[in-house]
Order: C-alpha cells, then sequence, then structure tokens
C-alpha cells in the first residue's frame, strides 16, 4: 500500500507562542517543521492534517497551499487566480468566501484587500461560468470552501483554509464577558505556567478571576483528554470536493474514546469571580464543553478568596488574568487589585505556582513577587506577559 501524500501545510499562530505550536504540531505527526513570524510551516498527510485541526489547542488555522504564483498587478493577479483548476475543489452549486492578507510595500498596485478579495472572485466565478455555465455562491457565513489569499512582494500564495474559521471557536463559548481571553491563547497560557505537567499529579486549579470561564475550562479539557475541536460543527474540509469523509469519522471516535470522563481521575477546578452574570456565562459555557461537572463556579470577590492551600490540596496552579487598564478603570484601584494579587497568593497559596497574564507591566510590578519566568505574549494588539510565581511562606517582597 503506498504511502499517504505528503501536504505542504502552513498554520497560524498568536505572536510568541510559535516555538510551542511547532512542538505541539510535532506530537501530532506533522514533519519538517519550520517557525515563521505568527505562524508555523509543516508537512503532513491530510488525515494528520484533520487530526492538527481537532487536537490543536494553540493554532489558528491551518492552510493548505494550492497556487504560487507572480502577481504585480490586477491582471496578473486575476489571471493567476482563474488559472487554477477551482473544479476540483468546489462544486459550481457550492459556496465558498475569500479572505486576503497582504505585506505589500506602499507601491504595490495591489494594496488594498477587499479589492484583490473581489477580483479573485470575479476570477473564480468565471472560470465556473465559462465551463459549467454556472457559479458557486459567495457565502461569508461557513462557505464550503473559503480561500485564503496572501499578497507579499509581488507574489500571491492561495490556499485552502482546512479549518474554515479560527480555530480558537471550539464551538462551546456562545458569548464571552468583557475582553474575554481567546481559546488558544488561553491555552498557551496555561502550558507555559506549566498545567499540563502540574495536572498529570492531580492537584487543583484555581482562577481567582475567571470572566467568562476560559481559562478554567481550557484546563479542564487538557486534564481530560478532550479534543478542543470536539463540539465545533464546521470545519473547511467539510465541503471541500478532496474530503476524506472516512478518515475524518475515524479521527472523530478515536477523539471520544480517548476522553476521560471519571472524576476521581481527573484535578479539581474552582473559578472565582465577583459578577454574578459573568459567572452565568461562565457556567453556561462550560456546560457546552461537557466539562461543567469538572469547574466549582463560586461567586466572591477577590478579598474573599477562600484558603487555597492546603484546603484544595498542597500544591496546584493558581492564577487570573486581571484588568489592563485599557478602558477608563482607576489606577489606583487597579493598583490596589494587583497588590491584592500578591497578598493572595502569598498568604492563602503557600507551595502552589501562581501566574499572572496582563497587558500592563507597570501594575505587574505591584503584585511585589518576584516572577520565576516572564513570558512575551499577545492578546491582540496589545504586548502582554505572562508572569509565574513559586509561592512559599514569607514576607511579601
Amino acid at each position: 500500500m503506498p504511502s499517504p501524500t505528503l501536504l505542504s501545510l502552513f498554520a497560524t499562530v498568536p505572536l510568541g507562542i510559535e516555538s510551542l505550536l511547532g512542538e505541539e504540531l510535532s506530537r501530532l505527526g506533522a514533519s519538517g517543521i519550520a517557525l515563521e513570524r505568527a505562524g508555523v510551516r509543516f508537512q503532513a498527510d491530510l488525515k494528520t492534517a484533520y487530526r492538527i485541526c481537532l487536537w490543536s489547542r494553540l493554532a489558528g488555522r491551518v492552510l493548505l497551499p494550492i497556487a504560487r504564483f507572480s502577481a504585480p498587478d490586477e491582471k496578473k493577479f486575476y489571471g493567476g487566480v482563474r488559472s487554477i483548476n477551482w473544479s476540483e475543489h468546489m462544486k459550481a452549486d457550492g459556496s465558498f468566501a475569500i479572505s486576503v492578507t497582504s505585506s505589500q510595500n506602499e507601491k504595490s498596485k495591489l494594496q488594498h484587500t477587499h479589492f484583490a478579495a473581489l477580483k479573485a472572485k470575479d476570477a473564480i466565478a468565471d472560470q465556473f461560468r465559462s465551463v459549467t455555465g454556472a457559479r458557486p455562491d459567495v457565502r461569508l457565513d461557513r462557505p464550503d470552501v473559503r480561500i485564503q489569499i496572501h499578497l507579499e512582494q509581488g507574489e500571491a500564495t492561495v490556499s485552502i483554509d482546512l479549518s474554515g474559521e479560527s480555530l480558537h471557536r471550539r464551538g462551546y463559548r456562545e458569548q464571552g464577558a468583557k475582553a474575554p481571553l481567546k481559546e488558544n491563547l488561553a491555552a498557551a497560557i496555561l502550558v507555559m505556567a506549566g498545567w499540563p505537567q502540574i495536572s498529570k499529579a492531580g492537584v487543583g486549579f484555581v482562577d481567582l478571576m475567571c470572566g467568562s470561564g476560559t481559562l478554567p475550562i481550557e484546563a479542564a479539557l487538557m486534564s481530560s483528554n478532550t479534543a478542543p475541536g470536539f463540539f465545533r460543527e464546521y470545519f473547511g474540509f467539510l465541503g471541500w470536493k478532496q474530503h476524506d469523509a472516512a478518515a475524518w469519522r475515524e479521527l472523530k471516535q478515536e477523539a471520544m474514546k480517548v476522553r476521560i470522563t471519571d472524576k476521581k481521575l481527573l484535578p479539581r477546578f474552582f473559578a472565582f469571580d465577583q459578577d454574578s452574570f459573568t459567572l452565568k456565562t461562565a457556567r453556561e459555557n462550560a456546560a457546552e464543553a461537557m466539562v461543567d461537572d469538572l469547574i466549582h463556579f463560586e461567586r466572591r470577590e477577590l478579598a474573599e478568596a477562600p484558603q487555597i492551600s492546603p484546603n484544595y490540596g498542597e500544591a496546584g496552579l493558581v492564577g487570573c488574568n486581571p484588568p489592563y487598564g485599557e478602558r477608563l478603570d482607576d489606577p489606583e484601584k487597579l493598583k490596589a487589585l494587583y497588590r491584592l494579587i500578591g497578598d493572595t497568593f502569598k498568604k492563602k497559596a503557600s507551595g502552589w505556582k501562581g501566574f499572572v497574564f496582563t497587558g500592563n507591566l507597570d501594575l505587574a510590578k505591584e503584585v511585589g513577587l518576584k516572577a520565576s519566568r516572564r513570558f512575551p505574549l499577545f492578546n491582540g494588539a496589545i504586548d502582554c506577559r505572562l508572569l509565574t510565581y513559586d509561592l512559599y511562606a514569607g514576607k511579601r517582597e
């Protein structure tokens, strides 16, 4: 039996997480891994590409490049897109959507991504019309095929987006609290804070300011070995003409079998927040992710945080993603909040590992503890830091 064909693919990822994604892709069966800014190039057969779409906790999108050509101007760009045999990828009565990204210089005639997307749409429609007399529809929401085009230095790379929509959309979060963390960024924070290793000891996880619940839910999904794409109904390959339905069905069945559902085999999870409505949202999200029976949600002010150690175990992971002050928050109240985080860590979580994820380094100093590690990350366009702490008894430094 011949070996499966290796495909050249590209996975996008938030800035600062490229090396983590490379390691994850390798564990999932990818090869030829090469790190780039905000992404990783790799090789995999189609089934492995599906596995990555299902199991990657860190990737944003998984792209399959199908053509690369010179596109110095509108005419060459239109011709390059039209030269691709689109009937290999979609049906004439199907649907598609196009997104365009650009790193073109200011002198390029194809700077505007919306204009380029319209020209690409015309090229595809014109090709189908000339061959079949019909053309697929443009559908922005969950099309059969999503096409991604990147323009750079006069060249165009055209890819099929196998993910269809960003993989951070796990399918469990219908709504979020103010400025919710994206799920793949939350997963990266947990990996960097050491949760995959800590959780194997069966110890606890505590989120002091859980918001819409993303951190505790992602922590519970990791510990229960639940595929992050398990709850998604839509992927970009499902309507693609080259989709291997049998391979996808096998991967879904495998993911169902390996989930750990016995609570006695899993750590304990605690999530606190001061806002009742936010907690209601967090509980609903946890229920959609089928981990609501693992997480204890409770309304508590940070000043009323429970004694974590030893009540929740001698060791574990405790942390939070506090406000950064991006909105009109009172600076003095924010300073007091960050000081209270440090005091809570010291007085109530001795022996545990702590973490704070913030986009305000000046406020981070108010925690008053010496960080054991500092990881640069981005939350959207915000330059952030993940600070981890080894907590022990004694005076606050």
